[in-house]
């Protein structure tokens, strides 16, 4: 593991996401919402899709690939659906404006279903989850992104990783979130121990040539493998299916990769569903109901080696609450990244990083 170089506030973070954002052509409020996301990704423990991703971002500004003051334009569909056109904006911007749209469509119909196409990568996909918890509605994230995994039998990549994330609000238990990738280990994983030039464990995935290997960073030139096997890879088709061929955005394969291709925009899909929770039972038998599960399932008997048992998106949101006390480590190749982006805009931020040593 790469050192930690030093802790620093969550708002000083966002801070400087902010500012580096905002350098980079982005609009003063959503250059804010980006920062924020990136660091609640950091603040969840989720650092391979936090920070260390801005100076990506900020290329791909750069090379014309993203819009970075986007238009973003909703179409009503139907009374209960919708579509978001991204403009090849940022991801999180269109992501949200979609998640947002689907809440006021469950207000009124009960469930709401928006698809999204030219966007762009998106960042940790329980970001939209959270987003319907906190406005007390259910909710289903679907994306497709880069060939990153082959189909079931295949050694190239074709499908994406494509995280898929739900959320159902609690009451006074912890809400359920729950943000996977369909890869063993999430591929921006991969690319962190690249970029700290660490290895990983055997049987996550192949190289360029298909064969096993652990160097992180021919395993990120090469492909992810699924998780469950063919259940995995099945899971990666219904993803780009319903977020990609449902919506018109690209598909099969056709999503270009964030790290390696600068030709033109990704156009990226997503799919969000909201559902009111008062459906079929009054809000408060739902809370009442949620509460109850969540409990008997925390409660139940205990697996050799298991101190207790967490509900998912639990260990995150613990996370969340350490590092809001402790600060978010950053390791030196993270800072120095920072660094390079602020000097390239005439920021200097490297004193800050020096104070939270």
């Amino acid at each position: 593991m790469s050192k930690i170089e030093a802790f620093i506030h969550y708002k000083d973070l966002t801070d400087i996401a902010t500012r580096l954002f905002e350098g980079g052509g982005l609009r003063s409020q959503e250059a804010a919402i980006v920062a924020r996301d990136l660091v609640a990704a950091n603040l969840r423990g989720l650092d391979s899709h936090g920070v260390s991703r801005i100076p990506m971002y900020l290329e791909r500004i750069r090379r014309k690939v993203v819009n970075p003051q986007p238009n973003i334009t909703v179409q009503k569909v139907t009374p209960a659906v919708s579509l978001v056109d991204g403009d090849d904006g940022m991801g999180f911007l269109a992501g949200h404006k979609a998640m947002d749209e689907a809440i006021k469509l469950a207000k009124d119909c009960g469930i709401g279903l928006v698809g999204v196409r030219r966007s762009t990568h998106y960042g940790m996909a329980a970001l939209y989850v959270k987003q319907a918890i906190d406005a007390g509605y259910i909710s289903l994230a679907y994306t497709n992104s880069s060939p990153a995994i082959p189909v079931w039998g295949g050694r190239s990549t074709f499908l994406g990783a494509s995280p898929f994330a739900a959320g159902v609000p609690g009451g006074k238990e912890v809400p359920y979130v729950l943000d996977m990738a369909m890869t063993v280990i999430a591929r921006g994983k991969i690319r962190l121990a690249a970029t700290h030039g660490e290895s990983i464990p055997l049987g996550l995935a192949l190289d360029s040539d298909g064969a096993p290997t652990t160097d992180a960073k021919k395993a990120f030139e090469g492909v992810c493998l699924p998780f469950g096997a063919a259940k995995g890879a099945a899971l990666a088709m219904l993803m780009d299916l319903l977020a990609g061929v449902l919506t018109g955005a690209n598909f099969g394969g056709e999503v270009k990769s964030l790290y390696f291709d600068h030709s033109e925009p990704q156009n990226v899909g997503h799919l969000f569903i909201a559902i009111r929770p008062d459906l079929f039972v009054t809000k408060e038998e739902f809370v009442d109901r949620m509460d109850t599960f969540v409990n008997r399932a925390k409660n139940q008997p205990l697996a050799q080696g298991f101190d207790e048992i967490l509900i998912p998106g639990e260990p995150e949101e613990r996370n969340t609450i350490k590092r809001l006390e402790t600060g978010i480590p950053l390791t030196q190749e993270v800072i120095q990244s920072l660094c390079e982006e602020g000097e390239r805009q005439g920021y200097n931020i490297s004193m800050l990083f020096q104070m939270n040593h």
